[in-house]
């Protein structure tokens, strides 16, 4: 879809940024501080050992003039001379021994005063380097207790603008830039491994087919007019608007509504009227399940097709205007009648869609229906369901066969509407949803008019450069081959391990909070437990993208250089028949959703499973050299984020296993209720330009917010105690308990663009950053405490919300 809406389906994540960074220049340093030494070490051996043997020779030279000048005089040794000289010369020698320890000793003293040297420089440097993120960041001239988010950010806000090309630009995003210039040059090197299966080939020339915008802009519209072709062309290719030849299906040449919907969904895994997924069956997270959701608007918010307010009447009126150039672009004549039956029939779904911000959509248990395909059909019978999924799943479903739908009350609407609609809108909408996923990679003219689009809803005033529009297909489409290339070449295993190390602090904390809580009982808190205990956490990387072989089998399919539409093409395909290949299979609890250079972290409650990619394990959300206080304030809050998602409002309603299932009393489960009316409330008091925040929209990320913000500090003190107190930072006046407050808040430093906001508060779950940090910290006592704020301030208000 168009990269101007953010994807609705992702999982539960802090952030959504991409890319990736580089900790080698510091295990570089470490490296040399470790290596340089142990090469001294040697060194001084040999050194010392030499010497010794000039001293030995500058003795034996010696003893030998003596002995001689005895020979010389032709006298025979006494038995007694014989025994003194002995005894003088082991006397001697001891003492060249004993001397040549003494130096041996001096030398390493002077090599460890050499090794503290380097040591200690590489720790002040780092602590200048944090020292001076910090202080650049801040704006001392607000008060901590008055706006704290003023107080951490204002520094970085004034001195940073939002480039040309981005609707936002955040501490976070100048993360993902070096990530993405590591990534960058990765892409660009010589292959090395270039057999026809090697998965480095593939990305590397996939990403040079993207970068060729010569040959893309030579074939122009031909690429996507191929595939109209083959799905039968628009509606007046071969008859008039309306006419009774393509309505009773007289012209064989066209695909009937059953063969089109199977190719949008089955061929180009595009989402018209529903979406069809594989993915882990809810309540019972072992198997995997077709499932069956709401789903065919290209505009990411139903209330955005009901012109209720004048922003979303000027973004329905830039969509049709898009969607009728684009449809003129591909060869539809009479684009302004099309475009506007379309756009009728999805404000048709629109009204029967129902917003992710609803009650109903808040509550996966009442949505969860697991239905036999029979009684699909007889739900939505203007669809021929199980010709359609034994077609795409090249199957024989019986009709006892199991689906997941978590949308019967539109299910059963949407048939109705495909009942009474002409089958040439159907035809020509189901395209329009192709064209709409795919236009992107066409030729310059299509990826300007998609800008003109952006720049008139979002304000973005240029396109983003090209590497970086290819850089981000890569990502997409072979993540983890990019991937491996970036793990082996710019992630270390020690920051993996150390990161291991901080999550177990942290889900520790977790532990303790669960025992200390009062409003919870002893049976839930045991289930609790018992769920903390069982989550999976995976960090870094998985371990096949050591072995080569191993990747080269996560891409069975074709890529050339100069083909990059058909690469696409192909990309889709393949990962069509990959979930295809899911069901009646075990569910592999051990796969990751997304690539290890992934500036993002998320939880799956249907797996019980965290995932922290390298890529967030970055400067400064995360450095090995840093303070503690601040690791634990930035990528430590992060964890604890998504620690807490496990017992938010939607990740609550799943067991230890993942599955969905009340695992609450209902005592406890209506004090975390009440809870959570509590954090509701305070977030619907937030307001950006007149906008008020969606507090049962965010409220998910807001429980994690405030909960992670907890976990991560005391966690926090568990070290300090456990490792004693912190260096200062050099220059600073802040405490280390402050400068964990403040690494947090400077996580979510962000500027964005005035016209994006509206969209961010309509469709984010997550709070704008300003509230991510007042609305966290200012519900902490610990913050009040640590800033001496008077009770009853902006940032330490009387009566509070908590729920972890």
């Amino acid at each position: 879809m168009f990269h101007t809406f953010p994807n609705k389906s992702k999982p539960h994540s802090p952030v959504s940024l991409e890319k990736t960074y580089s900790l080698t220049a510091h295990y570089d340093d470490f490296q040399e501080v470790k290596y340089g030494s142990r090469y001294s070490s040697n060194g001084m051996s040999l050194t010392l050992g030499g010497s010794l043997d000039r001293s030995g020779r500058s003795r034996g030279g010696a003893a030998g003039g003596v002995s001689g000048s005895k020979s010389s005089s032709n006298e025979r040794w006494s038995h007694r001379e014989i025994c003194l000289l002995s005894a003088l010369v082991f006397a001697g020698g001891v003492c060249v021994i004993l001397g040549c320890m003494l130096a041996l000793k001096l030398v390493w003293l002077d090599a460890q005063d050499t090794q503290c040297v380097r040591e200690c420089g590489t720790v002040r440097r780092s602590l200048l380097r944090a020292a001076r993120f910090v202080q650049a960041n801040v704006d001392a001239s607000v008060a901590p207790c008055h706006d704290f988010y003023s107080f951490a950010c204002g520094g970085w806000l004034r001195r940073h603008a939002i480039p040309e090309d981005k609707l936002s630009y955040g501490v976070i995003t100048a993360i993902g830039e070096q990530n993405q210039e590591k990534l960058q040059r990765l892409l660009e090197e010589p292959i090395k491994r270039k057999g026809s299966n090697s998965a480095e080939r593939k990305v590397k020339e996939f990403y040079r087919s993207c970068v060729n915008i010569q040959e893309i802009d030579r074939l122009g519209a031909e690429p996507m007019t191929d595939v109209i072709d083959s799905c039968g062309g628009w509606d007046l290719a071969g008859a008039p608007p309306g006419g009774a030849g393509w309505e009773s299906g007289s012209i064989p040449t066209r695909p009937d509504f059953n063969e089109m919907l199977y190719r949008t969904q089955g061929l180009y895994s595009t989402a018209v009227f529903f979406s069809l997924t594989v993915n882990v069956d809810d309540k019972n997270s072992s198997r995997n399940a077709i499932r069956i959701d709401q789903e065919g608007l290209t505009l990411p918010e139903r209330t955005l097709y009901l012109g209720q307010d004048e922003d979303s009447v000027k973004i329905l009126a830039a969509y049709k205007a898009l969607m009728e150039r684009l449809l003129s672009m591909l060869g539809a004549q009479n684009a302004t009648v099309k475009s506007r039956e379309i756009l009728d029939l999805e404000m048709r779904l629109a009204n029967i869609t129902v917003s992710e911000f609803e009650d109903q959509r808040k509550d996966i248990s009442s949505m969860y229906n697991r239905i036999t395909l029979k009684q699909l059909q007889r739900m939505a019978p203007g669809l021929h369901w199980k010709r359609l999924l034994d077609r795409i799943f090249h199957d024989n479903f019986s009709e006892e066969e199991e689906i997941v739908v978590l949308a019967t009350d539109y299910m059963h609407k949407v048939s109705d509407i495909i009942k009474t609609t002409s089958k040439r809108v159907l035809h020509n909408y189901m395209l329009w949803r192709i064209v709409a996923a795919l236009s992107e990679h066409l030729s310059t003219g299509f990826r300007s008019t998609i800008h003109e689009f952006s720049r008139e809803i979002d304000g973005t005033e240029r396109q983003q450069e090209l590497n970086r529009l290819c850089l981000s297909q890569a990502n997409k489409h072979f993540g983890m081959a990019l991937g491996a290339l970036f793990v082996q070449t710019h992630f270390s295993s020690r920051s993996k391990a150390k990161v291991q190390e901080l999550v177990e602090d942290i889900k520790h904390s977790l532990d303790i909070r669960l025992q200390e809580l009062d409003w919870m009982d002893e049976e839930t808190k045991e289930a609790a437990r018992a769920k903390l205990q069982y989550m999976m956490v995976m960090t870094g990387y998985p371990d096949f993208l050591l072995k080569p072989e191993l990747i080269d089998q996560e891409y069975g399919f074709e890529v050339s250089e100069k083909t990059y539409f058909k690469n696409i093409l192909n990309s889709i395909k393949y990962n069509i028949n990959l979930s295809i290949n899911k069901i009646h299979k075990e569910v592999d609890k051990t796969t990751w959703l997304l690539p290890p250079q992934a500036l993002n972290a998320y939880y799956l409650p249907n797996k019980n499973q965290m995932v922290f990619p390298a890529g967030i394990l970055q400067p400064t959300l995360y450095d090995p050299e840093f303070p503690q206080s601040l690791n634990y304030g930035g990528i430590g809050a992060i964890i604890g984020h998504e620690l807490t998602h496990g017992y938010d409002d939607w990740g609550g309603q799943y067991d230890r296993y993942g599955n969905l299932k009340q695992w609450w009393t209902e005592e406890s489960y209506r004090k975390f209720q009440k809870k959570a009316e509590c954090i509701i409330k305070l977030y619907d008091n937030f307001t950006v330009y007149n906008q008020r925040v969606n507090g049962r929209l965010t409220l998910g990320e807001n429980i994690a917010d405030l909960g992670g913000l907890k976990l991560s500090y005391y966690a926090y003190q568990k070290w300090v105690r456990d490792h004693g107190p912190e260096q200062p930072l050099p220059g600073l006046k802040y405490t280390h308990e402050q400068l964990f407050f403040i690494a947090f808040a400077q996580n979510w430093c962000m500027k964005r663009r005035s016209q994006s906001i509206y969209l961010q508060l309509l469709t984010d779950k997550h709070a704008p950053e300003h509230y991510r940090v007042i609305g966290s910290v200012s519900q902490f006592d610990e913050f009040g405490r640590v800033f001496h704020c008077p009770k009853g301030s902006p940032m330490h208000p009387v009566n509070k919300c908590s729920v972890w």
